[in-house]
């Protein structure tokens, strides 16, 4: 059976062009619908009609996903923490020091090249579409699209409040403030520096975040992501004088007997289903170095399983 999403017109949608209904009624990408239309994979009402077709009222368009794609990728058989997994969206809880797509430096051993073996032992020939990423030392949960209309309709939704993306970080010290709103653009000196510093000529960075436990001299901190910078929720924290444990490029030396890593999780994704528009929520549990690193700092953490 065909992956196909589904549209009955209404009066909004009366007597406009099919293009038109499809780019403003259903915020379609025009890429993806002349793609679609180049294929022969809009249908209406069982018919492959021109985009210039004015659509009338209860007309049933479809759009056929299925598509055979190819990547540059070879897949390889690997053992990916899968959280949720339908036609059209695979989560992935990614361990600490797995990188995610292949590299000059990593050309193999990648998550991409796991989720491409994944999707042909199950017969699917669809490529990795990543919605999200995360640097090779930052774990947690990782969306790829299995089609474009799924990947344009996650990137339409990630800048506004029908997507929220949460982390946990240990930090150093403890927070006078619970909770509150860092504010403050992040920039890049230049194109050759990896690290970003709090600058007023860098874009503007929006961090929240709640104190959710504390032990000793550290904190146990859940972050979300009002805007997405790199290395934002780093960046932010040492800006507040409480780096990520573990942090080589932003945090402090002789954290090593600690964790080998910054103590970064993203633990937490909600959205609307891109098809269904059914609300999703999804947890990742807390790795097992963070854990341990937590036990080192005298503490005892909830968070062991979600």
């Amino acid at each position: 059976m065909s992956n196909t999403v589904v549209y009955i017109v209404d009066e909004t949608g009366e007597n406009k062009k099919l293009r038109s209904y499809l780019r403003s009624c259903q915020k379609l990408s025009t890429r993806f619908i002349l793609r679609s239309a180049r294929e022969n994979k809009i249908l209406v009402n069982g018919e492959a009609l021109h985009l210039n077709y004015k659509v009338s009222l209860n007309d049933k368009i479809e759009i056929i996903l299925d598509k055979d794609e190819t990547q540059d990728v070879f897949g390889e058989k690997m053992d990916l923490d899968i959280i949720y997994e339908d036609e059209d969206f695979i989560i992935i809880n990614k361990p600490p020091n797995l990188v995610v797509h292949p590299t000059k430096s990593h050309i193999n051993g990648t998550m991409a090249n796991g989720l491409i073996y994944h999707f042909r032992e199950r017969g699917e020939n669809t490529i990795v579409r990543l919605v999200n990423r995360l640097d090779m030392d930052t774990s947690g949960l990782i969306i790829s699209a299995k089609n474009q209309f799924t990947h344009s309709y996650f990137s339409k939704i990630m800048k506004t409040k029908d997507y929220t993306k949460k982390y946990l970080a240990i930090c150093h010290g403890i927070l006078k403030e619970k909770k509150g709103i860092v504010n403050l653009p992040i920039y890049r000196e230049s194109e050759d520096e990896i690290k970003r510093v709090v600058d007023e000529r860098g874009k503007e960075s929006i961090t929240e975040y709640e104190v959710v436990e504390e032990y000793e001299d550290a904190s146990l901190l859940s972050l979300t992501l009002l805007t997405g910078r790199t290395h934002q929720i780093r960046v932010h924290m040492e800006a507040l004088g409480h780096p990520i444990y573990g942090d080589k490029l932003y945090g402090e030396t002789g954290d090593e007997d600690i964790i080998l890593r910054q103590a970064l999780h993203a633990y937490y994704i909600s959205f609307k289903h891109p098809k269904t528009l059914e609300f999703m929520e999804f947890k990742g549990d807390l790795p097992d170095d963070m854990v341990v690193a937590i036990k080192k700092l005298n503490g005892v953490t909830s968070w062991l399983k979600t």
